[in-house]
């Protein structure tokens, strides 16, 4: 998208939204199961790209199906047109077929382990879809500790991580972000399904 689609201005403003859409970008929220409010993102308009040019395909734009792209965000409109994120489609776990958001996950051993760094990821399960893998630079945590600190919060037992792996430090992007694609690589070398 180029090079916004919603915005919040003086005159729209709403807390903890990315604003209303921006004229004539028209937009359909596609139902994601396990998500009772709101769901995937596709949006279509006049500053949408006209397509992926791919290395294995060299030359040839891929066009988005329709006209339509899909933004890979989770999100819910209120009745007066803001759009709330809530995560990422990749940064969700299907788990008992409940959909749950990693970042919500993070937030919350945050808030109840505030010392060290931590991040979760999902890899599969055989009984249940998906698991949730906890990283921590924190060496003192274990899966107990940190189920034990998310249940005094009063957290779901599935939003509850069912291996703890420590870190020296978490693995980070040239932005400074969490490198994802590492933890998931290699929480998928140490966890069984």
């Amino acid at each position: 998208c180029s090079p916004v689609l919603a915005v919040n201005t003086p005159m729209h403003f709403r807390t903890g939204t990315v604003g209303r859409l921006l004229d004539q970008v028209q937009h359909r929220i596609e139902p994601v199961p396990g998500i009772e409010e709101g769901g995937r993102l596709h949006v279509k308009g006049p500053n949408i790209m006209l397509g992926y040019l791919r290395a294995d395909n060299p030359g040839v734009i891929e066009v988005p199906p329709d006209g339509w792209y899909d933004t890979g965000d989770i999100v819910k409109i209120d009745d007066d047109g803001f759009i709330t994120i809530l995560g990422r489609a990749k940064r969700f776990a299907k788990i008992a077929g409940e959909m749950i958001s990693l970042a919500l996950v993070e937030t919350k051993l945050a808030q109840a382990l505030p010392d060290g760094q931590h991040a979760v990821v999902a890899v599969p399960d055989d009984r249940k879809g998906e698991q949730l893998v906890m990283f921590t630079t924190d060496n003192a945590i274990d899966a107990r500790k940190a189920g034990d600190a998310l249940r005094a919060m009063d957290t779901p037992a599935l939003m509850v991580p069912r291996n703890v792996i420590v870190l020296a430090e978490l693995p980070l992007l040239g932005s400074g972000k969490t490198d994802y694609q590492t933890l998931n690589r290699l929480a998928r070398e140490q966890v069984k399904p």
